[in-house]
């Protein structure tokens, strides 16, 4: 049987929403005649088809598809004893980590086209002492490739804003910042956006100080580092402003995608305009991967309550995707 085209879903944190939300998309998108393979523990999946979706069965990878059906791919990763929905442990930290690993190494292998990979726990996964600052860094570890060649698009309501950095205080991503990781952060939001459709997209690049330094009255970092970024991306025939304040830059609304030094300057938009309905695709790394803009969320996991549409809307932009 051939699953050309199939995205992985990893479950994410067992004991936060993940697994109910990676069920309940599954089953949402059955009708379209998407299949989404589900990658995590047999049990944790079972239990949640069992609750989310009880008319569906589920089947192993490889199985015919009946009527009802919901693949998997199982990965024996969570201790029985540690399978506690609202509960935020090592073990489920752990696991996390090896259903992404496995998601990952079925995109590589070319076993599926694409991975949705659902909410994590960083405390869970530090926990286990495994050092974790979200998906992007450890994607860029499962596919070998240099940690600051990897970066974060987050995409809902239209607004797509990638980030030059991430999970790191200010002053660490100011200390790091030069002009060669904004052109490296720009070359991998433009590859991403030619592979989502937009083989010639604009791109706006917001500035590091508020109005991008106004001529070096708030600081010199943007005469160094981001207006000769955008001179040599320009001067290399690319489609690319600014740098511009980020807020008079997104009031304007006229770029394909727009390029955050930030954390803060890209989430907090993304966030306002979409709180729980974003993808946040790890770019760079040579295969379609992407989280949901949210968290785990364990105040409310087991219950029932949460709500699939950021991974239905993700497995749809994906889906999309790869038959470019």
């Amino acid at each position: 049987m051939s699953y050309e085209g199939a995205i992985a879903i990893a479950i994410g944190d067992p004991n936060g929403i993940g697994p109910e939300i990676a069920v309940k998309a599954a089953a949402s998108c059955f009708e379209s005649g998407r299949r989404p393979i589900l990658v995590g523990d047999s049990f944790v999946i079972e239990h949640y088809v069992n609750v989310c979706a009880p008319g569906f069965k589920l089947l192993d990878w490889g199985d015919a598809p009946n009527s009802r059906g919901l693949f998997h791919v199982p990965v024996n990763a969570l201790p029985g004893k540690s399978f506690e929905p609202g509960t935020v442990c090592a073990d489920a930290g752990a696991a996390t980590v090896a259903y992404v690993t496995q998601a990952v190494a079925m995109a590589r292998n070319g076993s599926v086209a694409g991975v949705v990979a659902c909410p994590h726990s960083e405390t869970a996964v530090n926990n286990a002492g495994i050092p974790f600052s979200g998906y992007p860094g450890l994607v860029a570890d499962l596919t070998n490739t240099p940690r600051e060649k990897v970066f974060l698009m987050l995409m809902a309501a239209g607004l797509r804003i990638a980030h030059v950095t991430l999970h790191e205080s200010v002053q660490v991503a100011l200390a790091r910042l030069d002009r060669k990781l904004v052109i490296d952060a720009a070359f991998a939001t433009l590859n991403a956006l030619e592979r989502l459709g937009l083989p010639q997209a604009r791109l706006g690049v917001f500035g590091i100080n508020p109005h991008a330094g106004e001529g070096g009255l708030f600081g010199d970092e943007d005469g160094l580092i981001t207006e000769p970024a955008v001179r040599e991306l320009r001067s290399r025939g690319f489609s690319v402003d600014g740098p511009t304040g980020a807020d008079i830059m997104l009031a304007q609304r006229k770029h394909d995608a727009y390029l955050a030094i930030f954390h803060d300057q890209g989430h907090i938009p993304v966030k306002l305009l979409s709180p729980l309905r974003s993808s946040a695709l790890t770019i760079g790394t040579g295969i379609i991967f992407s989280s949901v803009g949210h968290g785990s969320a364990h105040d409310i996991a087991g219950k029932n309550i949460a709500d699939p549409a950021s991974v239905s809307e993700t497995l749809a932009l994906l889906s999309q995707s790869t038959k470019k």
